[in-house]
């Protein structure tokens, strides 16, 4: 290309970024400037709902101005083009401003989709696409209390999920018979609404909306077809995009009938000097709507215009993201439309999974797939299909609970897989990074870009840099995240060393970025294990999870539970009262459970600090139900009540419980103390168990129940109390200090380099000198344990983060319950629809009840 070329780009989204990013790094000298029709620069629409959670506007920049300028692009904001003039090469803005171009590139993306419904244009009646419309929806909402979005497919559900942050009760209005019908088949799409429902949002589909008109008990009533209606303050239309190709229809370029600019496989338009990249653009008569595709345009454009040969030939449009907090993949055919095409559907109704495969009539290939509730396997899957791979003899093993976890070996992938579709990153170019040089994963982020765009391919790309290394005979390190170039253990050691206090001070000093989801909650825990803070002081609580912020469990239908300590399983009668009480005035529903304990279930979020003031003015303290932390120490009646029982097993699990309260750690720790070898408390199930004899007490470890349960091995018998609990201390200690993040103890030891026997080696025999340190450490933090509900309500700021609704008192009317064996249960979706419409539940037929469960 020659340097005097003015190259000018209309639009400066994500895809006409991305063209400015690339054509820059190909040629330097290149004279570019783009308009940009916005009031800032390109920022990250895939990850827009998180506006609502806190993520800036500045983090969800791409770029700046200061970076524009040091790369000396030229640009203009609040700039709309209103005429190309073809025959002079020259553009006009609304402004007046005109720009001379030699090749122009059109970004101009697409807008939001409202359908021709009278009353569309009424205020509160908003579209989701940008940061002004992000803000538009904020200020409506403060003001609403019910919102509808019309539209569920992919950008609808994302548009709900907004609402539902801001606190709405949230509806989900669909023309199909099911949600997300482009991507999911029918099953998939009634699992997904089966599961959105039960987290609080009303999904309608089959609702063909007529108008809006005036509400009765809210701003705005929704007309359907059928004659029913819905009530709402806030509609929000996201029921697809339309490309702007106005400019390109003003000026005579070539449109396809149902819009978008006709481009060929070098994404040039019908003029050679002008070309198309992104969602305006039309490819064989396809819009491509996701970003990747996009960026292939755009690498594709950069290819011509600086002598490369780079054609457009389609796009993979397989996804996989979290709607609402539920995962979703759809690969392929997911419709099963190849003739002759196979279906192996697995589906898993309390776990809430479907799954399903679709593969060639010969069984040898994959064409498809759908998944709902668990994309563990969505990276194997995927490469199968992109790379034509054959499929094992018995291929739906792939989408069986037994093949979870067990992704497709990165090392049995071609160079030619596509590890990232965003930027187009194969395996071969990550290995061809790794030869010249770039051996961890941020360098090779870096360098190739993969992972840097929906993030979606994070695990695969690791796993395909940690194998090519390991092939290598290059050590592969733990690294936490792209934030941190440590391991969790790393970070503690610095944490600990450095007596550093907080997330910031730790990301100054040995970090970089702002943090993501994965070193957020890690590092929460290593400050709590470290020196035992409040988890809701201002410094730490936007680290915690969501249970850790409110202290409590979310459930099903998004209330919560209450689960106050009961060490040991011991409890007065007085203090069975009040459990009883409290229950009765809130009206919760009560059980028992496995760990020896009453947990109360269906308390409002505003309920929460009133029923915990109760239960703390009877002398309770909170059960760490919620946390990453010991949870029971379960134990049967010992050597006090029971002829088998040779030790106190009862006073002991009390003490221990009571000692190690509050201790947050990797995962979750249970403990049970049995009062005779008859193991009623069944200690050798647990992290930490201990067995009465004559002679004192065994001691078990690391065992644990669940998805894959181990038996606890024993580690040291007949020990004394004294003994026991130094044990104990050092064991909890070692773990704490060693283990990777979300690892259970099971799963700690056997990754051990000499397991059992070197975990008595350093507990037993102090062969690292470090058994009077980690005695110490735990010494700290029992002196300083606090009830966290105790010191919540003792303060008037924490106190203001249990509402339901931040800019009203209103409890969440999308919590209903009904009454099952004289006692409350969440609502299904079925007795909310007639609860909402006032049809008394009761009359709900027995068969419709069995059908919705």
């Amino acid at each position: 290309m020659q340097q005097t070329k003015q190259i000018l780009v209309i639009g400066n989204g994500m895809v006409g970024h991305h063209f400015v990013d690339q054509l820059r790094a190909k040629d330097p000298l290149a004279q570019i400037t783009v308009l940009c029709g916005e009031a800032q620069l390109a920022y990250d629409r895939v990850h827009l709902s998180g506006y609502f959670s806190g993520t800036s506007a500045e983090q969800l920049a791409l770029t700046t101005e200061e970076a524009y300028q040091a790369a000396n692009i030229q640009y203009r904001l609040n700039c709309w083009v209103e005429q190309i003039n073809r025959e002079q090469q020259l553009v006009v803005t609304s402004q007046g401003g005109q720009f001379y171009y030699d090749e122009l590139v059109l970004a101009t993306g697409s807008y939001a989709f409202v359908p021709p419904i009278p009353g569309n244009d009424q205020p509160h009646c908003l579209v989701y696409r940008t940061l002004q419309d992000l803000d538009a929806i904020a200020q409506s909402a403060a003001v609403s209390k019910v919102g509808v979005v019309i539209g569920g497919g992919l950008l609808g559900l994302e548009a709900a999920n907004a609402l539902k942050q801001l606190g709405l009760q949230t509806h989900v209005v669909e023309f199909a018979p099911q949600l997300m019908a482009v991507q999911l088949d029918q099953g998939g799409g009634q699992m997904l609404s089966q599961k959105i429902s039960e987290l609080g949002v009303q999904v309608h589909t089959g609702k063909a909306t007529q108008a809006i008109v005036a509400g009765a008990e809210c701003r705005y009533q929704l007309q359907f077809a059928d004659g029913e209606s819905l009530e709402t303050d806030l509609v929000l239309f996201s029921a697809g995009i339309r490309p702007y190709d106005q400019l390109a229809r003003s000026c005579g370029l070539a449109v396809g009938e149902r819009g978008g600019i006709v481009v060929n496989d070098q994404c040039q338009t019908s003029d050679p000097h002008i070309y198309a990249i992104g969602e305006c653009a039309l490819w064989q008569q396809k819009i491509f709507g996701l970003v990747a595709p996009g960026y292939q345009m755009a690498r594709v454009v950069v290819s011509q215009l600086t002598g490369g040969e780079l054609s457009f030939s389609g796009a993979d449009m397989s996804t996989k993201l979290k709607l609402l907090g539920v995962e979703v993949g759809s690969i392929g055919d997911a419709h099963a439309r190849t003739p002759g095409a196979l279906s192996y559907v697995f589906t898993d109704p309390r776990a809430q999974v479907y799954k399903k495969m679709v593969v060639s009539k010969d069984g040898k290939r994959l064409l498809g797939a759908v998944l709902v509730g668990d994309t563990s396997n969505y990276d194997s899957l995927l490469q199968y299909a992109l790379n034509d791979m054959l499929l094992p003899k018995q291929p739906e093993q792939l989408i069986l609970p037994a093949a979870s976890g067990a992704p497709l070996a990165a090392l049995t992938l071609p160079n030619s897989a596509t590890i990232c579709s965003c930027h187009n990153v194969a395996k071969g170019d990550i290995v061809a990074a790794m030869d010249s040089g770039s051996c961890d994963l941020a360098s090779i982020k870096s360098c190739t870009k993969a992972s840097t765009g929906c993030g979606g391919c994070t695990a695969l790309l690791k796993s395909v840099v940690d194998d090519e290394l390991k092939s290598r005979g290059v050590e592969v390190k733990n690294h936490l995240c792209e934030h941190f170039a440590y391991s969790r253990q790393e970070l503690l050691h610095l944490v600990q060393v450095g007596g550093i206090k907080t997330f910031a001070e730790l990301l100054s000093r040995h970090g970089q970025g702002l943090g993501c989801d994965i070193c957020k909650p890690t590092v929460g825990s290593i400050l709590a294990s470290s020196w035992n803070d409040y988890v809701l002081k201002k410094p730490h609580v936007g680290l915690q999870d969501t249970n850790d912020t409110f202290l409590a469990n979310m459930q099903k239908d998004g209330s919560y539970s209450v689960v106050p300590r009961i060490a040991g399983g011991e409890i007065t009668a007085e203090k069975l009262l009040v459990i009883g009480q409290v229950a009765l005035d809130f009206n919760l529903y009560t059980k028992i459970t496995g760990g020896q304990r009453i947990d109360l279930f269906g308390a409002r979020l505003e309920q929460l600090p009133a029923i915990w003031q109760r239960l703390v003015d009877a002398g309770f303290e909170t059960g760490h139900a919620y946390g990453k932390s010991l949870r029971t120490v379960k134990s049967c009646v010992g050597s006090t009540w029971c002829r088998y029982g040779v030790q106190d097993s009862v006073g002991q699990a009390i003490a221990i419980e009571n000692r190690y309260k509050g201790l947050r750690a990797p995962h979750k720790i249970k403990m049970a103390v049995s009062g005779c070898t008859r193991e009623c408390a069944e200690a050798q199930s647990k992290d930490i168990g201990i067995i009465a004899t004559e002679n004192g007490w065994n001691l078990y470890v690391c065992g644990n129940g669940g998805m894959r349960p181990r038996h606890a091995d024993l580690f040291a018998t007949d020990l004394d109390t004294e003994t026991l609990i130094r044990y104990i201390d050092r064991i909890l200690m070692l773990y704490i200090r060693t283990a990777d993040r979300l690892q259970r103890t099971s799963v700690w030891m056997e990754k051990l380099d000499g397991g059992l026997d070197y975990l008595r080696k350093v507990i037993i025999d102090d062969e690292l000198g470090i058994a009077a340190e980690l005695e110490n450490q735990m010494a700290a933090l029992v002196n300083t344990y606090a009830c966290e509900w105790k010191a919540t309500l003792e303060d008037p700021q924490a106190l203001k983060r249990f509402r339901q609704f931040v800019n009203s008192p209103d409890a969440d009317e999308n919590i209903v319950f009904v009454e099952e064996r004289a006692q409350i249960r969440p609502a299904t979706a079925e007795e909310k629809r007639q609860w909402l419409q006032q049809i008394p539940i009761t009359e709900l037929p027995v068969k419709a009840l069995a059908e919705e469960n």
